[in-house]
């Protein structure tokens, strides 16, 4: 139906032109609210009930729960309205319009992940256009939509926490539109983010006995955290990853402020990426106290600065009901990736959830970021018969 797509794209322009990056500088850091009330105003006309739930105190970002009926099951569509920071001297176009070149349709946020709010939206209109009757819903359709994906996850560790009051209590199953090619996934990796902070004490480098040397004790650090990364690898494989190992990379260091002095401090920061079956909690703990054990005839003060709070692995069986749906619908088998997406704090809400949208995952945070347009279609039928399935 290719008369489709021109409303396609005006929707998706809508939401490219409203900027709502995420970053931790507060200097670029943006809020998503006009995002926000844009769908709200979608979702409103459509018949949803919309409640916008406030993130931070500013009331600058927000998330929208948009529900359409009642009942005791239902489908959850979700996604993030936030973006990450780009710089439009990369972009051979405006980030912040759409551009539609080459059957792409370019912008910011256009793959990761504005234009599944674009799709459902078209998919539930295109209901209301067969004589659907959007009242007669057998169980409810709930559309979420959310802050910081990019930075905290503090929008949906926000719905998470209000899940009762909210009503998605009686929702049983989510699909999370992050780009995927509209290949369902049923699993992802964690991700946590660390500093190990040390202070030693500063002195001249003529003689050691006058300091401590923080980053000689990185030395020792570093060793510990390789044969530790060493052992996970060892312990815990799944195939199903292209990467089938936790990986640990360390990231960034600094330390000291002349090479004439004894390093007086001095801080890693480096990022893990969990299998399912490994909590965050537990390797944070375990991190903790093999550090403090390889440190502790040092007379170096350690410190131990989570820089994310962590989110762990997300796994929904592969034999469920819904990806076994997802797989039919879509005529592929659902896969594992590396990547992270909000879909455990939806698990910790009893969500069978998985992840399947439009758009390349090979584009999210790219310069020149597209979507082609020849998934939007399919996309749109897709979920149409999802949400047929799920709540008539």
């Amino acid at each position: 139906m290719p008369g489709k797509t021109p409303e396609i794209k005006h929707l998706i322009d809508q939401l490219i032109s409203i900027p709502s990056i995420s970053c931790t500088s507060p200097d670029i850091d943006q809020g998503n609210r006009a995002v926000i009330e844009l769908l709200a105003n979608w979702f409103g006309d459509l018949g949803f009930q919309c409640v916008i739930q406030e993130v931070d105190i500013d009331k600058n970002k927000a998330n929208l729960i948009a529900t359409l009926g009642t009942g005791s099951n239902g489908l959850v569509l979700a996604g993030h309205t936030d973006t990450v920071p780009c710089d439009e001297n990369r972009w051979r176009f405006n980030p912040f319009r759409l551009t539609e070149k080459d059957n792409r349709f370019y912008g910011l946020g256009s793959s990761d992940m504005k234009s599944f709010f674009a799709v459902i939206t078209e998919a539930v209109k295109r209901l209301k256009t067969e004589d659907v009757d959007l009242k007669s819903l057998k169980q409810p359709l709930i559309i979420l939509a959310t802050a910081d994906e990019e930075t905290s996850m503090s929008g949906a560790k926000a719905i998470a926490k209000h899940a009762d009051s909210l009503g998605l209590n009686q929702t049983r199953y989510a699909v999370i539109g992050e780009p995927t090619g509209m290949q369902p996934v049923h699993m992802h990796k964690g991700m946590m983010m660390e500093a190990v902070q040390l202070t030693g004490q500063a002195g001249h480098s003529s003689n050691p006995v006058l300091g401590k040397n923080a980053l000689e004790a990185m030395h020792r650090v570093i060793t510990e955290l390789l044969s530790w990364r060493r052992e996970l690898q060892d312990k815990y494989n799944n195939p199903l990853f292209e990467v089938p190992v936790p990986t640990m990379n360390l990231g960034r260091i600094h330390g000291g402020d002349n090479p004439n002095r004894i390093c007086g401090s001095c801080e890693l920061q480096l990022d893990i990426r969990p299998l399912p079956g490994m909590k965050v909690s537990d390797l944070r703990a375990e991190m903790q106290q093999r550090l403090k054990h390889v440190l502790h005839d040092t007379g170096i003060e350690y410190k131990h600065v989570p820089l994310f709070e962590g989110i762990d692995a997300m796994e929904t069986e592969q034999n469920s009901v819904l990806v076994k749906l997802a797989e039919k619908m879509t005529e592929t088998q659902s896969r594992a990736v590396a990547f992270c997406t909000e879909a455990p704090y939806y698990k910790t809400m009893g969500l069978e959830a998985i992840i399947m949208g439009p758009g390349n995952i090979q584009q999210a945070h790219q310069p020149n970021e597209y979507i082609e347009t020849r998934i939007l279609e399919p996309a749109v039928d897709i979920i149409r018969h999802l949400i047929v399935h799920y709540c008539f």
